[in-house]
């Protein structure tokens, strides 16, 4: 049965508007459904059923009185646990910050509340966003609502579940290297990681910080484009904050791909068939829809996937150094000295893949070695950005998979980290090259499983990027209501 949450953003706003329906109704629909469907899908670990319901109340009264309405006032949202919100707890999928409560806001819920949005709770990650699957996170893997078996993808798997499973409209998630683009292609919305620095970094518990980008969910490219509009700008709090004009990104959205540049990134080895045919046939539907189509390369992103993991887990090792037990966050018992409580807080605070990383990243930064690998990866990072120049003076975006399988079994990958990390080679390059990217469902495989496809457009060019995305939403029209709802 659809219920009011199932619907697009873009849909509610005008029933909202038009006094067809209450926020707080609107609420009530995205906590039944969580109500029904998160005990199979460990979507959320912070719900915040109160919160939203007394806002949506708040917000009705104010519309009441005739009072101008944003474009995301009153939708249902939820927010990564990476992501500081004032007064309610921020985990980051790890028992190191399993108490954790803010005093503050990130800018990113500063700007969606102050234009009305209302918060369901905080999602389900990979701890402290390290991850391609969302096995990693302390409280337990986010199941996938196309296939309860299945991962969801991570590290953003929690965000991109509850929007598919439609607990809420939209979502924010991050995008360090692929974490927000592939769950959304696992689990079949539309996931956006914009351009580095156009969203605010202020209040995301950093992970890899001149990677980390905040990223939406939703269920249509429209939605994507709404939220953009409201997110970006700059923010004195945030250094590597663009200082580009306030928009609207839907202004273009309908102006199609006519005459529009389009280049199709190489495959490479280890791409599932059906991922292949699909994406191959959504590019000769944009090239019937008029798109110029051809083929791009791009010579050094075959080096990208080995230059994050140097460059990521450095900047994570740095980063996590602050997760010692003594200002915040859980601090392990017993201990003969200072060192010795260190020592045993990360052990127990930290899980496998954080430690992984940490480890990796440690060793890179040490001396000697520097220069040798973290000072390499740089380079090559330079490379692929002008790789990408290149590839952008003959072509308005590119195309490719996002991901290069669909949606795998929980636990089939756990045990070869080179696997799981394989999951974003498709996604790694736009992250190092801080280019906008989005994903969107193509289709099918045989199993039922979405298929992501994922455009790339320059620096700022999301614009570009959504007029490409929705012509072939609207022309593919697929239906993306998964087995899970069934009735739900």
């Amino acid at each position: 049965m659809t219920e009011l949450c199932d619907l697009t953003g873009t849909e509610l706003a005008a029933k909202l508007r038009a006094g067809e329906i209450t926020a707080v109704e609107l609420a009530e629909s995205s906590l039944r459904r969580l109500d029904a469907v998160d005990e199979r899908l460990n979507a959320f670990l912070t719900p915040t059923p109160q919160v939203a319901l007394e806002r949506a109340g708040e917000l009705d009264a104010y519309l009441s009185t005739g009072a101008p309405q944003s474009a995301v006032a009153g939708i249902p949202l939820a927010l990564k646990d990476v992501l500081t919100t004032n007064g309610i707890r921020t985990t980051a999928g790890s028992k190191m910050l399993e108490t954790y409560v803010p005093p503050y806001d990130c800018t990113a819920w500063t700007r969606l509340s102050g234009a009305g949005s209302v918060l369901i709770g905080k999602t389900n990650c990979d701890e402290f966003a390290m991850g391609s699957s969302n096995e990693n996170s302390a409280y337990g893997p986010v199941h996938n609502p196309w296939d309860l078996d299945a991962v969801p993808g991570g590290s953003s798997g929690g965000s991109a579940a509850a929007v598919a499973a439609g607990e809420v409209v939209w979502s924010l998630g991050t995008d360090t290297g692929g974490s927000v683009r592939q769950p959304a292609a696992l689990c079949g919305v539309v996931g956006l990681k914009p351009t580095y620095g156009l969203i605010s970094r202020y209040g995301l518990i950093a992970f890899a910080s001149s990677l980390d980008t905040v990223g939406t969910f939703t269920r249509s490219t429209r939605d994507a484009a709404t939220l953009l509009s409201v997110l970006a700008g700059k923010d004195h709090r945030d250094a590597t904050s663009l200082d580009t004009p306030v928009r609207d990104y839907t202004e273009a959205i309908d102006a199609g791909v006519a005459g529009m540049r389009v280049g199709v990134v190489g495959f490479g080895e280890g791409v599932q068939p059906e991922v292949a045919a699909s994406v191959r046939a959504a590019v000769e539907r944009l090239a019937v829809l008029g798109a110029d189509v051809g083929e791009v390369t791009l010579p050094h992103t075959d080096y990208a996937l080995s230059a994050y993991y140097l460059i990521a887990p450095s900047e994570a090792s740095s980063n996590l150094a602050r997760y010692d037990g003594v200002r915040f966050g859980y601090r392990a018992e017993g201990g003969t000295d200072v060192e010795d409580m260190m020592s045993r807080t990360r052990g127990a605070g930290f899980g496998p893949e954080v430690k992984r990383r940490i480890m990796l990243g440690t060793y890179s930064l040490s001396a000697g070695y520097y220069d040798a690998y973290y000072g390499q990866a740089q380079k090559v990072r330079t490379l692929i950005i002008r790789d990408y120049e290149a590839a952008f003076a003959g072509y308005d975006v590119l195309v490719s998979p996002t991901s290069p399988t669909t949606a795998f079994k929980i636990g089939e990958r756990s045990g070869d980290p080179m696997a799981m990390y394989l999951s974003d080679v498709f996604t790694i390059p736009a992250n190092l090259a801080g280019v906008p990217a989005i994903s969107i469902p193509s289709g099918f495989d045989s199993a039922g499983l979405p298929i992501g496809l994922q455009f790339t457009a320059p620096v700022l060019g999301e614009s570009t990027l959504f007029r490409a995305a929705h012509a072939l939403e609207t022309d593919l029209d697929l239906d993306l209501r998964p087995p899970l709802l069934a009735g739900v």
